[in-house]
């Protein structure tokens, strides 16, 4: 929930979001975020990664423009917290 609201997440981003909270402070390559959300064969698709994180920031931040949650370590990957 945002602000006592239901959010309304797709399977995947629901468990991009779970994997993020999983992991909370820790920096995830790209890589690693592809094959334990996307599956094992996953790991060059960087772009549907951007998307969802796009989508995601969209539902849970304040302010999508300058995330709170969910942070980008440039040259590496995301972040949450």
């Amino acid at each position: 929930t945002k602000n006592g609201e239901v959010l309304g997440l797709t399977r995947t981003e629901f468990d991009l979001l779970a994997y993020f909270m999983a992991n909370v402070g820790k920096t995830l390559p790209h890589r690693t975020i592809l094959q334990n959300v996307w599956g094992p064969e996953y790991g060059h698709e960087a772009e549907y990664l951007r998307v969802y994180v796009g989508r995601l920031r969209r539902k849970i931040e304040a302010d999508p423009a300058d995330p709170q949650y969910l942070k980008t370590d440039y040259g590496v990957g995301y972040r949450f917290g």
